[in-house]
Parts: structure tokens; sequence; C-alpha cells
């Protein structure tokens, strides 16, 4: 019996043993590491930290001192295996630390002590020679340094080939030699140039040969200006050329112009002629230069103020810019197939006039490009809205739906039967013939806002006046009926531009069979 008692007083402080110990290590888990503290005498020299307890000794001149501290958690790095408390260097004679965190207290038993200092002749010896903090912070320092001045290096010169050159266009040297370009030197003009360059894709000279010509350009005389910049005649190896000069503001109506003038099978001869495209850095400004076939009659609008017309003329001008709109609004199926584009900025001051009394049209910075495959428009990114006497009704009213191509295609017919009217002003019929004027000359100001445009054209309903007379001549009633079916409120109920073309095809063929027959 008495050894059956020892047993269970033995079990049970056995027991009590562990339930301490338990306690004890859960109140150390809970309440943190107590370490001894040599300037903690408020709190009978003990600190608690979550981290280790630490004693170092260190040398200042003579005077060795000890030290007895916590070390918290949230600055030692890395957290398993603090670097403080481990030297790489064997020889240190100033400063060592020693850490701990076993138990309570246990900083009390650790006894760090200074290494002894080698003799001066052992940092002599190859095999013990160590490199000092300034020589290993070169031999890190140094490489990523010269990396860095090269990767600068690159990017500025990077940076100012991109401001002289564009990068959308292939980098060509400046200067050429005859012998690489042969074509340059042999005696062509530029419709041959361009006939032999183009392998009937119509989709420009070579880039190469774009910038040669730039730069060998002559300016003249200015010939036009307006929002974008200037218009210059320049001279290209005796032969007339235009020149119009972007302002650097201007740039994004610059590329889009030139991007959509080499759209594959774009080349028309009711389309501008497009020649070359090229930056031109004077040392203190870029011009962004576009060079196009020159025409010596001007614009429409020029050439309305200045000129009237009979009705085989009238019919020539109307014809020629319904056949040109026709072709960019058409889509060229097929491997050199050619997308259908909206024109967006048609107004009379965008259309040239050729010596043989046709019509070229110009200026298609905000044109927009129809996307068969993704069935999506191409619209150029820029800050131009067009002109605001040509909008059409849904373009003011800001109803116009900007995903499907055919609303900008109606916004163009709208524009052309505003054109057709100010060419039809112009047409005399025995001797008779009205002074030019812009369309809604007499509702609004020379310089119009869309508000005021909004009122007349989509409140008002108003269009321009058709003069009583056209009602007389056979000619003048097709042209009144088809400019009042171009410019209809309802964009939908207008005509094509191939449906214009046909019927003044039509009204020309027999306009020309009646003068033979009064011949």
């Amino acid at each position: 019996m008495n050894s059956i008692f020892q047993y269970s007083m033995s079990s049970k402080k056995t027991c009590m043993l562990l339930a301490v110990g338990f306690l004890f290590t859960f109140s150390h888990s809970v309440n943190g590491l107590s370490c001894y503290c040599d300037i903690c005498a408020d709190s009978n020299y003990t600190c608690v930290t979550d981290g280790y307890c630490f004693t170092s000794i260190s040398k200042d001149t003579s005077v060795i001192r000890h030290s007895s501290r916590c070390l918290e958690n949230n600055i030692v790095i890395p957290r398993e295996k603090p670097l403080i408390c481990h030297y790489i260097k064997k020889h240190n004679d100033s400063f060592v630390t020693e850490c701990c965190k076993d138990y309570d207290f246990c900083n009390r038993d650790l006894k760090p002590t200074l290494h002894i200092k080698l003799p001066d002749d052992s940092l002599n010896d190859p095999k013990k020679e160590r490199l000092g903090k300034w020589e290993l912070a070169i031999i890190i320092a140094g490489p990523i340094g010269v990396v860095c001045i090269v990767v600068m290096l690159i990017m500025n010169f990077w940076a100012g080939s991109t401001k002289r050159h564009n990068i959308r266009y292939l980098r060509t040297p400046r200067i050429i030699a005859a012998d690489q370009q042969p074509i340059l030197t042999a005696a062509v003009s530029l419709r041959d140039m361009i006939e032999m360059t183009t392998s009937g894709s119509g989709s420009g000279l070579p880039l190469l040969v774009q910038r040669s010509i730039a730069r060998q350009i002559q300016l003249g005389v200015p010939i036009g200006k307006g929002r974008f910049g200037e218009v210059w005649q320049g001279k290209w190896r005796g032969e007339q050329v235009a020149v119009k000069i972007f302002s650097s503001r201007e740039e994004r109506s610059w590329f889009r112009e030139a991007e959509i003038y080499q759209t594959v099978m774009l080349r028309h001869d009711n389309i501008l002629g497009f020649i070359a495209a090229d930056n031109k850095d004077n040392g203190t400004w870029t011009q962004l230069w576009l060079i196009t076939d020159y025409h010596e009659n001007g614009s429409l609008f020029d050439f309305l103020n200045r000129s009237t017309v009979d009705t085989n003329g009238m019919i020539r001008i109307a014809l020629s810019i319904a056949t040109g709109l026709a072709h960019l609004h058409m889509e060229i199926v097929g491997t050199q197939g050619k997308p259908a584009i909206a024109h967006r900025d048609l107004k009379s001051k965008n259309i040239l006039v050729k010596s043989n009394g046709t019509c070229a049209i110009g200026d298609l910075g905000l044109a927009v490009r129809y996307d068969t495959s993704m069935d999506t428009v191409d619209i150029p990114l820029n800050h131009r809205v067009g002109t605001k006497r040509y909008m059409a009704p849904e373009v003011l009213e800001e109803t116009i739906n900007m995903n499907h191509f055919d609303s900008f295609k109606r916004g163009d017919i709208y524009a052309l039967g505003l054109i057709l009217w100010e060419v039809t002003r112009r047409c005399y019929v025995d001797n008779i013939h009205e002074e030019y004027q812009l369309p809604y000359y007499d509702s609004v100001p020379s310089d119009p806002t869309i508000d005021e445009m909004r009122k007349v054209v989509c409140l008002e309903m108003k269009r321009p006046p058709i003069p009583q007379r056209w009602n007389a001549y056979p000619c003048l009633q097709t042209m009144s009926k088809l400019m009042q079916e171009c410019w209809y409120h309802t964009a939908s109920a207008r005509l094509t531009a191939l449906r214009i073309k046909k019927t003044l095809a039509t009204s020309g063929a027999m306009q020309s069979h009646s003068i033979n027959i009064n011949i």
C-alpha cells in the first residue's frame, strides 16, 4: 500500500511539473522573452522582447564596455539568423555581439570576447588579404554605374533620333548616292517615276524615294494658308509641285493624311496625286512636309470666286468630284484591295481644279477607313472636327453612329450637295449667273459656331436657296434635284456617290448630244 501511495504521489508531482512547464512556456510565448538589461534599473534590470536577448562587448580606444539588452524582432534582418549576431570578419577586435532566445535571461550566460588583432605583416600575405569597404563598394558600384551610363546614352540617342525622324517611317540616309538610286538620276518625270515604282498598287512611291525627292525640292511662293499650316509652290527638276507644310502641333493630321494617301489602290485621276511625305529639320524646329501634284487653278473655292462656267463645265466639275468621292467610298476586294474611305471634311476649299476643268479631292487628314475583316471604323486621333458650315445635321446634333461606316459616307454626301449648289450658282445660261457665295451665307456669319449651324440646319431645317430660274433649264433643274436629294435631313434617304456619278454622267451625255444637234 505504501508503494502504491508513493507511486501515486510521484505521478502527481510529475504532472504538476509538466503543468508548470507548460504554463511557463505558454506565458513565455504570450508575454515575450525576458532578458537581462543593464540600463533598465527602473524595471529590476529586465526587458521583454519578441526577438532576441544579446550581450555585446566593445572597445573604444582603451576602454572596454559590456552591454546586455533586448533585440526587437522588427529590426533584425534576417529574422531567422540576424546579421548583427554573426560577424563575417574573424579578426574583429573592436565589437562582438552574441544573441540567444532559448530561455529567459539567457544573455546572462553569454560571454562574448574580442578577437586578437593580427600583426600588420599578416595583411601583406596574399592568402590572407581582405578587401576594405571602399574597395568592395567600388567593385560593386563600378559596373552598375557603367551599365547605367550606357543605357542613358542609348536612350538619349534613340529619343533624339525619334524627334528628327518619325519612327513610323523608315530611317533612311539623308544623303543618298546616285549610283544607289538610279531612278532618281534618270531623266524621268514624276508621273513616270510613280508608274515605274508603284507596280500598279497605287500606294505611293517607296519611302526612300519620297525622302530623296523632298530634299531636292526648291520652295517658291506661298499659295495658300489654313489652320494646319501653309501650302507652297515648289519645283523638283523643273516640275511644279505643291508642298503642304504642317505646323508641329498638327503632326497627327500630317501623318494621317500621308497614311491615307499611301493606301493601296487609292491613286485616281480625281484624287489629289500624292508624291512624298517627309520631316524637314532646320535646326530650330521640325517642318512636316506633304508633297502633292500642283494645280495652277487652285481650289474650287478660289476658282468659283474668280470664274464662271458653262453647263458643260458645271457637269464636268460636278461629275469629277462625284467620281472621286465614289472611288473613295468604294471598297475594292482582293489581294491588292482598297478599303472604303470617307472624307469627313469635304468642301470647296479641299477640292483642286485641274487644267482640263476636272477636279481632284484633297486634304484627307480627317479621313476614316472601314476594316471589313474586323467590322470597325479606323477613326483618326486628332482634335480637328471638320468644317462647321459643311457638317451634316446628325454631326451637328451629335447623333451620328460612329461605329457605322455608312454614317460617315452619308455625311460626305450632305457636303457634296452643298458643293453642287456652289458650282451651279456660277453656271451661266443666257448670260445669267449668281455671284459666288458660301452655303448658308444668308443665315450664319462668316465663321459660324456649332450652335449657330445647329439652329439653322437642324431646328429651322433651312437649306441653301434654289433660284427660280434653275427650273427653266433642264441641266440646272437636274443639278437642283440632285443637291436636294443629297442634303436630306434623314441621312438614310440621301443618294450614294455612285448614284450621283451615274446621274451626272447621263446628264453630261445628254448635254453633249444636245450641243452636237444644235451645232
